[in-house]
């Protein structure tokens, strides 16, 4: 299930996948449980951030002054993601990023399967689901989150703990969303989404 995987994840400009862009990107890919090619890049995007985002990323202007033309960068992640299980939190959001991105630059998207860490989350533990808060409960150190590399690794971290955990293989090509704000507005074709809602504690009443 895991033997040929790229977990991934892009830093934006803004949440809009159409018209926001992609600031920072990083990606490891993996082959039989051991990590075979690593690829980190910040990504020119063509427009000033605004503070949020730089509040948010940790991300400058004056750093992307020599990041890497998008174009450049998409292609290098195109050639290591190949045919290979995509992997990320929150996958809904990058994937849709990935996908307007290729569309824009070559004029075509992608058909890889993927499993999303933030849906399996949702179905197995309760609140919060962050990234930083599924990793401190399975004990994982995540340094640095919001910087892509940085998340990456803490993805593959989460995915192999929840695997030995259950197999997570009934999550594959399966997106949830939570269903007060809708589903996203663009999913692949190979995707089964479904609504759900977020899991809280019960707490005593004194």
């Amino acid at each position: 299930m895991l033997s040929n995987i790229t977990v991934f994840d892009f830093e934006t400009t803004g949440l809009d996948p159409v018209n926001e862009r992609v600031i920072e990107m990083a990606a490891i890919r993996v082959v039989n449980g051991e990590i075979t090619t690593g690829f980190h890049t910040l990504v020119k995007p063509g427009r000033e951030l605004t503070p949020k985002i730089t509040e948010i990323t940790g991300i400058t202007d004056e750093m992307l002054t020599d990041a890497m033309d998008e174009s450049l960068a998409f292609r290098i992640f195109r050639n290591i993601m190949g045919d290979s299980l995509l992997v990320a939190h929150n996958a809904a959001f990058d994937l849709q990023f990935l996908h307007h991105t290729l569309q824009r630059l070559a004029g075509k998207s992608f058909s890889n399967p993927f499993i999303d860490t933030l849906t399996i989350s949702r179905e197995r533990h309760t609140y919060p689901h962050k990234l930083t808060d599924m990793c401190a409960k399975y004990g994982i150190v995540l340094d640095g989150a919001h910087r892509a590399l940085n998340d990456v690794i803490g993805c593959w971290e989460l995915l192999k703990a929840m695997h030995a955990a259950e197999p997570v293989d009934v999550f594959l090509n399966r997106l949830g969303y939570l269903s007060k704000y809708g589903p996203p507005d663009w999913v692949p074709e190979h995707a089964t989404i479904f609504g759900t809602q977020n899991k809280y504690e019960t707490r005593e009443v004194v």
